[in-house]
């Protein structure tokens, strides 16, 4: 399935195709504060529809992971990173993606705070 997404003035969007089996809820400090629900897909499985330079990045601990967001509305619409195997990964907010049933798709807790 493809699923299309914004921050919220929609200076930012994507389509991202697959199926949102599940969202995982991390509690690091970052994620916490954000309030994001994530599902990862392969970046491949992710096209932005507008210019990457209309996005800014917040970078912080190890700074392996591209915290994406909107420099206008402030919105974290997903971020990037690679998975153990290598492979670059989307970490999609589901909480962005459009005309979805958050309350039906099952929410994984991620203890972020002790990695």
């Amino acid at each position: 399935m493809k699923y299309q997404g914004s921050c919220h003035c929609g200076r930012i969007k994507f389509e991202a195709e697959g199926e949102i089996a599940s969202a995982l809820s991390c509690n690091c400090s970052m994620c916490q504060r954000k309030g994001t629900l994530m599902w990862f897909v392969p970046r491949g499985n992710m096209q932005l529809l507008t210019p990457e330079e209309d996005t800014s990045v917040y970078l912080f601990n190890k700074h392996v992971i591209k915290h994406r967001f909107c420099p206008e509305c402030g919105i974290h619409p997903y971020g990037e990173a690679k998975a153990p195997s290598g492979e670059p990964m989307a970490a999609i907010n589901i909480r962005c993606i459009e005309g979805i049933d958050l309350q039906a798709i099952p929410v994984t807790q991620f203890d972020g705070r002790s990695v």
